[in-house]
């Protein structure tokens, strides 16, 4: 009884409708309204990888899960095993199922990484033949066609003919007598053909009379030389629903047969669309799934920015306020939290977030919670949340409360165990301890005392439950419910995993100081504003706001500061130790979000650096691969032309002109695809004018004023002063040490040879043929050529397009060796080959 009270305090029911306009087929959306919650975590964890894997699977699919055609046949099936005989409409019904059912497993089948739902298809049977038949014999519009049967044709064949010859019939009437009818109209009166004739004509066509218009001016006569083939017609149309029931029989009994397998279809299909309806719905809720854990393994409960799936819904559908998270991090100690704070600052809702929250987790659903999502499994969730009063059972609201907790203690397990009110006398009244209140209270009949710290420990946990206490010990005497809230709770923490309570005495944030299994939590109230932040703050205990508030409100400051005396100096510094608490807390708040701001760009600038790295390294990989290609290309292209050259030698008896051809084409080859040597860089430096250097000795950074001389002294200055030093003495600003300066040796007396004419002739090694060549491959060789040329030499580019030709003239005129160049003589090429003369 108490868990179906639990439900509806926390509003369970409205949470399944909601859940239900997510499913898409009519069973799908009564089972979520009906949703049976879980016995065992292993059941719990089953339906929670379904919604995992659906959801996985529509974030695949372009349309997601499509569930057309099946319906609930539920009653079909009941009454096609009780030997009814099914209409069209349901036969129709039942083949759609079918074929909706194998498109749900051809959609499962065909993706990977699904392997509960993989599991739970697998032993689907959709009977593709019984879905055959029913359409071979059922057409669209749920009626029997002809080719169901043989003699159904054949009746068919005949009803067209009759009808035929009827209509025939009161078409030549029509005609032959226009003047007695109504209008030239053809219907049906208790499926008879008849015709609209004019009353005062009614012996003109006589026949049987079938109906008459509301004005009486019209009868629906049916010819009498119509009659016979009428009732041929009427007997014709038994036939013919004789035969359609039949047919409708034999597909009923095909239907019964197999049954089970239906059902067992219909039940996976509903189990799907549940399952979908939880992804759907978790999805919309921005929730993310659960993971249950063990509080005996250290495991502490983890939900960040819980949201209240209903308000969530009323902020959305309803225009409702924005939704205030709240963060429940309770470590794995902690048995009882007590929540304290003014009215309306949201610790009931913070009782109904927890509480649906379990819930959630248990059936499936995904918590609407930052990930990681880690809680218990709790086997019962019990909540006295709300007020209980009954004229009619004359309850007041304390009493209520202790009618529901009796519930909720005899659900955990107690044997039968009661709570004593304490027998608190006018002559006990103030005398009477806390510590006696307390023992006062315990259970009849249990395993141990509460006598002092120690005994706790030998009371054992009875089970995994979840309690949700409003208001504990509200409703009577301060000191009396103050009592009773400790005793409860201290049992509770004995007895129950997780207790969360909320309440107004002060004495029970005291517990935590004196059990590390209880925790204060309390709900942040503005003071500037008079209002709660919905904002929940752990480790704090919550302060009185009342006097604060009055005063706010208009009450007389009299009133308040007599008040004051009344609740004494040390309730007051305790107020202003809790209230020191709550701005170093959220002084702690300010600088965790701006460390958190900083974390978070942090990790946009580490993620924009590595993404540009890894750009780099990609250029990096692609140039070396396509210059890897082009060099092999250019290999290839080498040993292609060394062997033309090789086979133009090895054709006939080579000479050696030709021989010395080849060698220069060999060279050419090399010296175009053997890359420069690239200059050797000069080691160390030489200061020159204006250059700022270190004088290592003196500690100083002069500017040199004069070069080395070739003494290898400089003059510099650094400050006012001027100083000559040694080259080896200086260094750069970067610590490279100068070049030594070597005195130019005496150059030996010049010897001029004596004049020589050398003729200018032609050979093979003073030609250079550049035809096929690129303007760029061309200068490089022929800067070569120019370089160790002695004399003239014959350029051979050819005519084409002139491009080669241009190139090698503009070359030719800016080298600074050349000192001119003609075309050759008609006989070494004329205007193919070039003649530059070396100085």
């Amino acid at each position: 009884m108490i868990q179906s009270e639990t439900l509806e305090l926390l509003e369970w029911p409205r949470l399944c409708q909601h859940l239900a306009t997510f499913a898409a087929t009519k069973l799908g959306a009564t089972a979520a309204r009906h949703l049976k919650i879980p016995d065992s975590q292993t059941q719990s964890e089953l339906l929670l990888e379904q919604t995992k894997e659906i959801y996985q699977l529509e974030t695949r699919l372009t349309t997601g899960l499509s569930f057309e055609g099946i319906q609930d046949i539920g009653d079909s099936l009941e009454r096609a095993e009780r030997s009814g005989v099914l209409a069209g409409e349901e036969l129709l019904a039942i083949a759609t199922t079918l074929a909706g059912a194998r498109n749900l497993r051809r959609v499962i089948d065909n993706q990977e990484d699904l392997p509960v739902l993989t599991e739970l298809v697998a032993d689907l049977r959709t009977y593709p033949e019984l879905e055959q038949e029913i359409h071979r014999c059922i057409d669209e519009r749920a009626q029997v066609t002809d080719r169901a049967s043989q003699k159904l044709g054949e009746i068919r064949t005949d009803l067209r003919r009759v009808r035929s010859q009827i209509t025939q019939k009161l078409q030549n009437i029509l005609q032959a007598k226009s003047g007695a009818v109504q209008e030239q109209l053809i219907t049906q009166r208790s499926d008879r053909f008849v015709i609209p004739v004019k009353a005062p004509q009614k012996d003109a066509i006589p026949g049987i009379v079938h109906d008459t218009s509301t004005s009486g001016a019209t009868l629906y006569v049916e010819p009498n030389s119509v009659v016979p083939l009428g009732n041929q017609l009427r007997q014709i149309i038994r036939r013919e629903q004789a035969e359609e029931e039949t047919i409708r029989r034999v597909l009923t009994e095909q239907v019964a047969a197999v049954k089970p397998d239906l059902e067992r279809l219909l039940a996976i299909a509903t189990t799907l669309d549940l399952a979908t309806a939880r992804s759907r719905y978790s999805f919309w809720l921005g929730a993310n799934p659960p993971r249950f854990i063990q509080r005996e393994d250290k495991e502490i409960i983890t939900l960040r920015n819980l949201r209240h799936p209903l308000l969530v819904w009323q902020q959305q559908h309803e225009q409702g306020q924005p939704v205030v998270p709240v963060d429940l991090l309770i470590g794995p100690q902690i048995r009882v939290v007590t929540i304290t704070g003014p009215n309306t600052g949201g610790k009931t809702v913070t009782l109904k977030t927890l509480g649906l929250a379990a819930l959630m987790a248990k059936v499936g659903l995904f918590v609407p919670a930052r990930e990681p999502v880690e809680i218990p499994w709790f086997d019962k969730v019990l909540a006295d949340i709300g007020d209980e009063q009954s004229l009619q059972q004359s309850l007041s609201t304390f009493s209520g409360h202790i009618r529901r907790i009796s519930r909720i203690l005899e659900a955990l397990g107690s044997g039968g165990a009661a709570l004593r009110l304490p027998s608190v006398t006018e002559e006990q009244g103030s005398s009477t301890s806390l510590r006696d209140a307390t023992r006062s209270l315990l259970p009849r009949r249990g395993t141990a005392t509460l006598s002092d710290r120690g005994a706790e420990a030998e009371l054992p946990a009875s089970n995994s439950a979840l309690v949700l206490l409003d208001e504990v010990g509200a409703g009577t005497d301060p000191v009396e419910g103050s009592a009773l809230a400790i005793a409860l709770l201290q049992y509770l923490a004995n007895h129950s995993q997780l207790t969360i309570a909320t309440t107004h005495f002060g004495e029970l944030k005291a517990l935590k100081y004196e059990d590390d299994r209880f925790e204060n939590a309390s709900v942040e109230f503005d003071e500037s504003t008079l209002s709660p932040t919905y904002r929940l703050l752990w480790g704090i205990p919550g302060r009185s706001n009342a006097l604060t508030i009055a005063l706010r409100l208009g009450l007389k400051p009299e009133v308040v500061q007599q008040a004051k005396t009344q609740v004494g100096e040390a309730t007051d510094e305790v107020n202003q130790v809790i209230a020191g608490l709550e701005a170093q807390r959220r002084r702690q708040e300010t600088k965790a979000a701006e460390a958190q701001v900083l974390l978070q760009q942090a990790e946009r600038l580490y993620k924009e650096v590595s993404a540009k790295a890894a750009s780099l390294e990609e250029r990096e990989s692609s140039l070396r691969a396509s210059q890897e290609i082009a060099v092999q290309q250019a290999i290839a292209q080498a040993k292609g032309e060394i062997a033309q050259v090789i086979r133009r030698l090895q054709k006939g008896t080579p000479t050696a002109q030709e021989a010395q051809q080849a060698t220069n084409a060999l060279n050419q080859i090399g010296q175009q695809y053997q890359p420069a040597t690239p200059a050797k860089p000069k080691a160390g430096f030489m200061p020159k004018v204006g250059d700022r250097i270190r004088v290592p000795k003196l500690g100083q950074i002069a500017e040199v004023i004069a070069a080395p001389d070739q003494d290898g002294e400089l003059s510099v200055r650094f400050g006012l002063m001027k100083m000559t030093v040694k080259l080896q003495d200086v260094e750069s600003l970067d610590g490279q040490k100068p070049e030594p300066v070597v005195k130019p040796k005496p150059a030996p007396a010049a010897v001029t040879p004596p004049p020589q004419n050398v003729p200018e002739i032609r050979t093979s090694q003073n030609t250079i043929d550049l035809r096929g060549k690129r303007v760029a491959d061309a200068e490089y060789i022929l800067d070569k050529a120019i370089s160790e040329a002695t004399g003239p030499i014959w350029i051979i580019h050819g005519y084409g397009t002139g491009k080669l030709r241009q190139g090698v003239h503009a070359f030719l005129q800016q080298h600074s060796r050349v000192n001119n160049y003609e075309p050759a003589e008609q006989a070494d090429g004329g205007s193919g080959v070039t003649v530059a003369h070396i100085k």
